[in-house]
């Protein structure tokens, strides 16, 4: 894979950190804004990135970059995906996809009448703690309760109440306790259950964007409790409950860093099957292999589950009666 970078934000310099340990990845670009060039100028000087692009139009051309890792703010994924996919590229695109299931079926239908590789770029789905826990569920017996709690005290958060608005609090960016914490939870859900029968969201709102919420998910036999806090934080677990035993998940669903089994009758066993520190390292590993083996059944299968989760995030929104990216 020869990546071009869009964004010099936490989530790139993040993954800058780790990347390095993917020999097979070449970081063949990175885009900024003009604002952001020298720290885009120090991330390549840093990291071995070939080149610094703050013209969009100028990476899409440069034919040596083959894949693009789109990791700005939540209301610009569309927007840099199709264009991304209109010049035939191959397109990683940061969670949340899109901000609806509108934008994101139109983009899944470019990619494969392009037949080129679109994937969400969403840690767990691809940990080898959270693949075990997909094993495991039948020892569980009739699974009844699922209950994940993300909840993490922004620091904007009091920037937020001073009235203050960065990207993480703008409706029109795309952000908000769903779309940041909450949308791990769902993931992590849709990835064991597919798709519930309802869904309800009780949202905390201020400056019509949800600073924390819970949200309800309806399976036949089975209830979820999601739970996305910006404005608090409370211990961060989730725990899977059956007829026959329970897992908990310690940590948040972004890393599911362990888990622990606890059958009935039987001792507790904890599990750490992850084999990287970092929770991007297995997904982008992945990534590498579908797009070296151009891997479209792959595809897919993904986009299907990105889809799942994107009509749980349209339900959410519209009963909380909130509206993002306007």
């Amino acid at each position: 894979m020869r990546l071009g970078i869009l964004g010099t934000g936490k989530i790139v310099t993040d993954f800058l950190t780790m990347v390095g340990d993917l020999p097979e990845i070449e970081l063949a670009g990175i885009l900024s804004a003009p604002r952001s060039v020298t720290k885009a100028q120090a991330l390549q000087t840093k990291y071995g990135i070939a080149k610094v692009y703050t013209d969009y139009d100028l990476l899409l051309a440069d034919a040596s970059i083959d894949t693009v890792y789109v990791a700005l703010p939540n209301a610009l994924h569309y927007q840099f995906t199709k264009q991304a996919l209109e010049q035939g590229k191959n397109v990683i695109c940061e969670k949340p996809f899109t901000l609806d299931s509108t934008q994101l079926a139109e983009l899944e239908k470019l990619a494969l009448s392009q037949d080129v590789v679109l994937v969400e770029a969403i840690t767990n789905q691809y940990l080898p703690n959270y693949q075990a826990i997909k094993q495991a569920l039948p020892d569980l017996g009739s699974l009844k309760i699922i209950e994940c709690n993300y909840s993490q005290y922004s620091s904007r958060y009091d920037q937020f109440k001073a009235g203050v608005v960065l990207p993480a609090f703008n409706p029109k960016l795309g952000g908000g306790a769903l779309m940041d914490l909450n949308i791990y939870n769902i993931h992590f859900v849709v990835g064991l259950l597919g798709a519930p029968t309802s869904v309800h969201y009780a949202a905390n709102v201020a400056r019509d964007i949800d600073t924390s919420g819970v949200l309800t998910l309806t399976y036949p036999g089975v209830q979820v409790v999601c739970i996305g806090a910006k404005d608090c934080d409370a211990p961060v677990k989730s725990t899977i409950q059956g007829t026959d035993g329970s897992i908990v998940v310690n940590g948040p669903t972004n890393t599911v860093e362990s888990y622990t089994e606890q059958v009935r009758g039987a001792a507790s066993k904890t599990q750490q099957l992850n084999r990287h520190p970092h929770r991007m390292f297995a997904e982008f590993a992945r990534f590498d292999r579908v797009i070296a083996d151009h891997d479209m059944a792959f595809v897919k299968t993904q986009l299907a589950h990105s889809k799942q989760v994107m009509a749980v995030v349209d339900a959410a929104l519209a009963d909380a009666q909130l509206s993002l990216g306007q």
